[in-house]
């Protein structure tokens, strides 16, 4: 018997529109190359237009300032560098602080050298320590120095919302410049409030049901611009040289369309949420789910089994039809607990049997239900082995 699965690790790729599956469709058969001037480059660069005024309006921010990538890694990479133009002089900055969950493409430090990078602690829930982040501001400003923090929006496996409002504004007091991976919040948090106050945001096509390979550097202040990482060509304003992915970008920007409407349907999301999370904490008193002290996303929980092995259960869930995660995408094939969970100080008894569901507005009550009756069995065989 063929059984029908269902997919609950839409964090590490959500499921492509039939959007932006359309849209990537008509230009790849339409081709053109956006730079060129003839009558089919000026209708691929009307494309590669039309999708930057879309992301713009997901990110609150001017048409403009929005500067296409291969996905959110290069458009993090880009934006950790020490060297930025501020207004119409260069700067150098001269440390990098970074919240200590946050995606491996910030961990790694970007273009900073590694004695240049500093992780700041969180707490249990995974929110990052606003006063050693303020602390150590202080510290530097003091040594004359100033820093680039770069601070991720919600975490990819907890669903933990960080408090980016409070991060701005110490920051600001301190004259530093202000990164946000904003990947994970894009459609399920309002980016174009302005109480985000950030300099610069990263965005992927995939996580709001565009195409992979495609993501976005985002200026919210126009006056801060790192150097380009990728040099050559004159495209996107001479901030990105390459050939831009014309049905990349098209998918992204019918995706940006659709992930702002559907903010409207957050409340149902989290409804649903909030049920899978009692039903799976009533299977067995060795089930945690970890940062429910924070604000989280409507859409992930990650749930933690006592004495269990995430590996393990992943697969046992995979066998009977649903895809769950141990984590990040990005680092898969680890063995033993993700950094994110480590760093919240998650007991290892607990740690390692911590597992991701990640969901979407498609997602539907009896799919949850199923996911409940699944649970059930799994984490019964776990838990008394």
């Amino acid at each position: 018997m063929t059984i029908t699965r269902l997919y609950l690790d839409h964090n590490a790729g959500a499921p492509v529109l039939d959007a932006a599956l359309a849209a990537a469709n008509d230009a790849a058969r339409a081709g053109g190359n956006a730079s060129s001037v003839h009558f089919e480059g000026r209708a691929a660069r009307a494309r590669v237009e039309d999708a930057r005024r879309a992301v713009a309006r997901l990110a609150g921010a001017a048409a403009a300032n929005v500067v296409f990538t291969s996905g959110a890694t290069e458009a993090n990479v880009t934006a950790l560098s020490p060297l930025m133009r501020e207004g119409t002089r260069e700067i150098r900055l001269d440390r990098l602080l970074i919240g200590a969950t946050e995606h491996p493409s910030v961990l790694a430090g970007g273009r900073f050298a590694a004695e240049r990078v500093e992780t700041i602690a969180v707490d249990g829930d995974g929110r990052i320590r606003l006063d050693v982040l303020e602390a150590r501001l202080a510290a530097l400003a003091a040594a004359g120095e100033r820093a680039l923090v770069s601070v991720q929006l919600a975490n990819s496996e907890t669903g933990v919302i960080q408090p980016i409002a409070e991060v701005a504004r110490i920051a600001r007091a301190r004259g530093a410049v202000i990164h946000c991976d904003a990947v994970q919040g894009a459609g399920r948090i309002r980016l174009d409030d302005p109480a985000l106050d950030v300099d610069m945001m990263s965005l992927s096509a995939h996580k709001i049901g565009g195409l992979p390979g495609c993501g976005a550097l985002i200026s919210r202040n126009p006056e801060i611009v790192p150097a380009p990482l990728l040099v050559g060509g004159g495209q996107e304003s001479r901030r990105r040289a390459g050939t831009q992915n014309v049905p990349g970008i098209a998918a992204f920007g019918a995706a940006a369309t659709i992930a702002g409407e559907r903010l409207r349907e957050i409340a149902d999301l989290t409804a649903r949420r909030d049920w899978l999370e009692g039903e799976l904490r009533s299977i067995s008193s060795n089930v945690k789910v970890l940062g429910t002290g924070a604000p989280r996303l409507a859409n992930t929980i990650m749930v933690a089994i006592r004495g269990a092995s995430a590996e393990t259960a992943v697969i046992a869930f995979d066998l009977e039809g649903v895809a769950i995660s141990a984590g990040s995408a990005c680092s898969s094939g680890k063995v033993g607990a993700s950094h994110v969970v480590e760093a919240m100080g998650v007991g290892e008894d607990y740690a390692r049997g911590a597992i991701r569901l990640s969901f979407g507005f498609d997602t539907s009550v009896s799919d949850l239900e199923r996911v409940v009756a699944v649970a059930r069995r799994v984490i019964g065989r776990l838990t008394r082995s």
